[in-house]
């Protein structure tokens, strides 16, 4: 069972009906219980890093996400559901975040001429070819909607970059736990294949 965690922000049905559409079994929940007993977790997310981490807080769910991530079942962060697992953002400064991992969220430059926030599909290169890549062709393109962005995160959690004004980190992967700045579930065949890979990983 896949649980997508419900905690009152965030786009959750398109990665509901990708779910669907893979024929994996999936819950949309805030139930702390139902979290616990997934064998899988995703953590999606859109909007500012404050208001997320604020409803998380207010739904009582920070100590239910960190524990999902701690290693012992398989977990996938979506978009701001990446960067939500870092310590802290340039776009909140002062907010504390989940702190599962290491390195810096912050602002996509904006004096090199392209548009922000950046909207559209890049080419991914990869950096770890196995977990959610498994079987992905290298510089496949992911679909991207972001204004912030992951950088010096230690290279071995470091999945896939790619480029835009700046070299972006925009895969993590360590363990079972593992994360995404762009959308899989916007993302066309080589989103399907990373769900599928995601959802087929044995507990």
């Amino acid at each position: 069972m896949v649980a997508i965690i419900d905690y009152g922000a965030g786009n959750l049905q398109s990665v509901k009906k990708a779910l669907d559409f893979i024929g994996a079994e999936n819950v949309i929940t805030g139930d702390k219980n139902e979290i616990d007993a997934a064998s899988h977790v995703i953590l999606p997310g859109v909007g500012s890093f404050e208001d997320a981490m604020n409803c998380i807080r207010e739904h009582d769910l920070e100590n239910t996400i960190k524990k999902a991530a701690d290693g012992s079942k398989h977990f996938l962060g979506i978009c701001l559901g990446l960067q939500l697992l870092f310590s802290s953002s340039e776009e909140s400064p002062g907010v504390k975040g989940l702190g599962i991992f290491d390195g810096e969220i912050v602002t996509i430059p904006r004096d090199n001429g392209l548009k922000v926030p950046h909207i559209g599909w890049n080419s991914v290169e990869l950096k770890q070819k196995d977990g959610i890549f498994d079987g992905i062709k290298d510089n496949s393109y992911f679909y991207f909607v972001h204004s912030y962005y992951l950088k010096n995160a230690p290279d071995d959690i470091v999945a896939g970059v790619t480029e835009y004004g700046v070299p972006i980190q925009c895969a993590v992967q360590r363990g079972r736990v593992c994360a995404t700045q762009f959308h899989p579930e916007k993302s066309g065949d080589a989103g399907l294949a990373l769900l599928r890979n995601f959802v087929q990983m044995e507990v």
